[in-house]
This record gives structure tokens, sequence and C-alpha cells, in this order.
């Protein structure tokens, strides 16, 4: 995987040390995020807010270690996801940011933004970003950084490279430096229009066993 990521970044003209490797780890056990942490990785993300309680327990005790919920977050969960995660990419209303904000605790913020057509995508429409960016800019506890999408699945990466190129054109506009992007199958695709986060779970723990 550094391998891919460090061509990516050569072939694109950027430092190695712009794009963070995000392991996600929904569905494998802790011990696979323990695995990852003792081989160098200190940033992880997951999907689900019980999930991750369910790993907390061990995984809070990785010392630097840092937790990103990229999955949708519903407002009834917000309290829990604020205790046990650093980092919420996946804001896409005020009300949630409010709700984050309520806890009192300083929290790194993302804005999950709706590209896709596909109903199974969630975030805010690109005509809301700039009510969502204030909002969440007025929030005393959270600290917005930038912003994420997840494109339409194809296995042609490059199909994924209009979505990334609009998300970097939203980020500029807002004055946001971090863009949340590109999975295993189009990272090379993604690094190339500047993300600086990629979420990588395929390619480093392998396929997922289905429920």
């Amino acid at each position: 995987m550094e391998g891919r990521i460090g061509a990516a970044c050569r072939g694109a003209g950027r430092a190695r040390g712009e794009v963070t490797l995000l392991a996600v780890t929904k569905v494998f056990p802790v011990a696979a995020m323990v695995a990852a942490y003792e081989a160098g990785l200190r940033e992880f993300g997951e999907n689900y807010v019980q999930e991750f309680e369910g790993k907390y327990a061990v995984a809070g005790q990785l010392a630097g270690a840092r937790f990103h919920l990229i999955g949708h977050l519903q407002s009834n969960k917000s309290k829990k996801a604020g205790e046990i995660f650093d980092v919420v990419q996946t804001v896409d209303s005020g009300k949630l940011a409010r709700r984050l904000d309520e806890l009192g605790k300083p929290l790194e913020v993302m804005i999950e933004v709706k590209l896709s057509p596909e109903d199974s995508k969630h975030g805010c429409l690109p005509a809301e970003l700039a009510g969502v960016v204030a909002e969440v800019r007025a929030c005393g506890n959270l600290t917005l950084t930038g912003l994420m999408t997840m494109p339409p699945w194809s296995d042609d990466a490059e199909l994924s490279r209009p979505y990334f190129r609009a998300l970097r054109k939203l980020a500029a506009e807002h004055r946001l430096e971090k863009l949340s992007m590109g999975m295993s199958h189009d990272l090379e695709v993604a690094i190339e229009e500047g993300s600086t986060m990629v979420r990588v779970g395929t390619a480093l723990f392998g396929s997922r066993k289905k429920a």
C-alpha cells in the first residue's frame, strides 16, 4: 500500500506526506486494528458507532491512535460518537453539528457532500454546503478541516475522477484544506485530484466477509 500511495504522489508531483492513509477496519475484529497499529498505522476509520463501541475498550488504549467515523451518523447516536471518535467525517447538517457541539468536547469534523445521484449515498447537497459550513464554523467546540465524499462504485477508477474534482473545487471555494476521498480501487485517481486522505480497507485487510 505504501508503494501505491508513494507512486501516486510522485506521479502527481506531490510529497508523500501530503496524503494520510486511513485504515478502514469496519467488520474486522479489533485484533486487526491492533496489528495495523503495531505496523505503524495511527489513523483508523469505522462506519458504525455501535460496532466501534464494542472495540473501543481495546482500541482506546492505543496511544497516539485517532479514530474517524466515516459512516452516516444519525442524530440519536451523536453523543456516543462524540465520546469515542476523534474525527467525524460525515457531518451533513447544521442540526448534527449542533448536537456534536453540545457535547462540549473539542472535535475535528469534516462535511460529507453528496455528489452521487444514488439514494444510498449520504451528505449535504452542494447547494446546501455554504449554509452547513457557516453553521459548523459557528460551533465553538468543532474544528472544520475539510470535506469528504463517496462516488458511485465502479471497477473503472476513472469514473470517480469527476466527483473528486468537484469536491476539490468546493473545498477551495470554502477555504478548506483536507479532502477525504479515494478508496482501495481508486486512490491513485483521488491523489491526482488532490486527496489528502485515502480510506483503505480491502487493500490492507482483505475482502470483508458477507454477513
